[in-house]
């Protein structure tokens, strides 16, 4: 999903998923391809593009910068993946595993919405061998810390250890995720629970925009209903429920374990094909899933007028791309040159977004951001609002169709590749991005691979995106918007007016 958030919002970066050898083609094919044994350390030329050419000045070889420890891959009988990436002994002692499972929010039965997250909590609620305390001394006396997340795709329960806990951490991940009891007691403790955080996730502006959001872009179908579900289901979600989920989704297949930071990989396959035994090898794959559902892009409206805040939040949504799509990375540099800009930075007409430069200039909005969200068969990409700043919005982003600059398109590049190299700092973040990247491309994609994919995208690369996927010339027709929007909006253009700035 692209988009423009325009708010207090702050920007949660993108994680980046990647794809196999280049083609001939402007865009680089995304289609998933069997994890390289190590990565190259041969710089692509396109590296070059745009450091002086003078004599005076030898080209740089980038690759010290991009080299990182070999990512190793081990497949499992059961269809289960194990991913690992060691670093030095002598640069830590620590680690970070965890279960990336192909699993979220999207896969529920119908009137089932809320079980992937209620499951996430049930986790930790106690198994044959440990209760729910004695789950929580073991790992606090270990110093260790044990967590999990859902997202609309995926699950993942992840644990951040000292390297000689290594073992004990793989013991508690089997366990919890084999052996859970879901007493009833603890479910209906925990459904209390889930409804004070769906409370407190009410009360946060840019969550409830964003659920909005979802539910005008795809109306009527699973990714348009939150990850929490709503309050009618937590309150009868049952044991049942949360094992009829485990026994359908959590499967050999669909499952991987990334662990990095102080960790040994032969050691990592061996206490996993041991202790990970208990999960259905069902073929089934979450694609095929979501083939026999696609999620269908709706140009919907949400508008929840509310005079009483202090600051309309919007956002304006257009369809984007899946994670493997050909267009995903120009995408990204889409949203990197769009850019984001917040009034009490003092940047306004410094920044190098020229959308940023015109938001500041003349006093639009408190906050805006960009955004890309990839999803496996869609995504959503835009920005949010009011009248003024609705022209400006529509205004610029028609301009990336058709005159973007080779600087500006540089600078977001640049931009992109320093924001990914910085997300990837510690044992923690390198785990997480390979177990997204091996569910979203089968494989993990070598930095250097993907910075050569980012510089091949040019200025023409950018506005033939910008006419695909904003102005559709293609076909000759409006693009379909989507638009969510809360607090004082009754100057905010409606969803027709943003259509109709579409127009080629």
């Amino acid at each position: 999903m692209a988009a423009l958030c325009l708010s207090g919002a702050r920007r949660k970066l993108p994680a980046a998923a990647f794809s196999s050898s280049f083609g001939s083609s402007r865009y680089l094919s995304l289609s998933p391809s069997p994890a390289p044994s190590q990565e190259t350390t041969t710089p692509d030329p396109r590296f070059l593009l745009h450091h002086s050419s003078s004599d005076a000045t030898p080209f740089p070889d980038h690759s010290p910068f991009l080299r990182f420890p070999e990512v190793r891959l081990s497949t499992l009988p059961s269809g289960l993946r194990v991913v690992t990436q060691t670093t030095p002994s002598s640069a830590t002692h620590t680690a970070s595993l965890g279960v990336w499972i192909d699993a979220g929010s999207r896969f529920e039965a119908p009137g089932t919405n809320g079980t992937a997250h209620f499951l996430e909590h049930m986790i930790f609620k106690g198994t044959r061998r440990r209760t729910a305390r004695s789950l929580e001394v073991e790992i606090e006396n270990m110093g260790g810390r044990l967590n999990a997340y859902t997202s609309r795709e995926q699950t993942t329960f992840f644990a951040d250890v000292q390297s000689k806990d290594v073992p004990l951490a793989i013991d508690v991940l089997a366990d919890i995720l084999q052996n859970s009891n879901f007493p009833e007691h603890a479910i209906k403790r925990e459904r209390g629970v889930i409804l004070r955080e769906m409370k407190e996730v009410q009360e946060q502006t840019q969550e409830v925009l964003f659920d909005h959001l979802h539910s005008a872009a795809f109306h009527g179908h699973p990714l348009g209903d939150t990850i929490l579900g709503p309050e009618e289901n937590i309150l009868r979600i049952s044991r049942v429920d949360l094992r009829q989920y485990i026994s359908t989704h959590y499967t050999g297949p669909r499952m991987v374990i990334s662990a990095a930071g102080a960790v040994n990989h032969d050691e990592i396959v061996n206490m996993v094909g041991r202790l990970f035994t208990n999960f259905s090898s069902d073929p089934t794959t979450a694609d095929q899933l979501i083939a026999a559902n696609p999620a269908v892009f709706t140009g919907c409206e949400v508008r929840v007028e509310d005079n009483e805040m202090p600051l309309a939040h919007f956002v304006v949504t257009f369809k984007g791309s899946s994670w493997t799509e050909p267009s995903s990375i120009p995408l990204m540099v889409i949203q990197s040159l769009l850019g984001s800009w917040e009034k009490n930075t003092g940047i306004g007409s410094c920044s190098g977004s020229q959308l940023a430069r015109r938001v500041g200039t003349d006093d639009l909005a408190h906050s805006f951001m960009a955004f890309n969200t990839n999803y496996s068969d869609t995504g959503l990409f835009g920005p949010s609002c009011l009248y003024d700043l609705s022209n400006v919005l529509m205004e610029e982003i028609r301009r990336l169709a058709f005159q973007v600059s080779d600087e500006e398109v540089t600078r977001a590049r640049n931009q992109l590749k320093s924001a990914m190299l910085l997300h990837i700092d510690g044992s923690t973040a390198v785990s997480e991005n390979n177990g997204r990247q091996m569910l979203t491309y089968r494989r993990v994609m070598p930095f250097i691979e993907f910075f050569a994919r980012v510089d091949a995208v040019d200025a023409a690369v950018v506005m033939e995106t910008a006419r695909n996927f904003i102005i559709d010339k293609a076909h000759f027709a409006l693009q379909d918007v989507a638009v969510a929007a809360m607090g004082p909006i009754r100057d905010l253009p409606d969803s027709t007016w943003f259509r109709l700035r579409t127009a080629a």
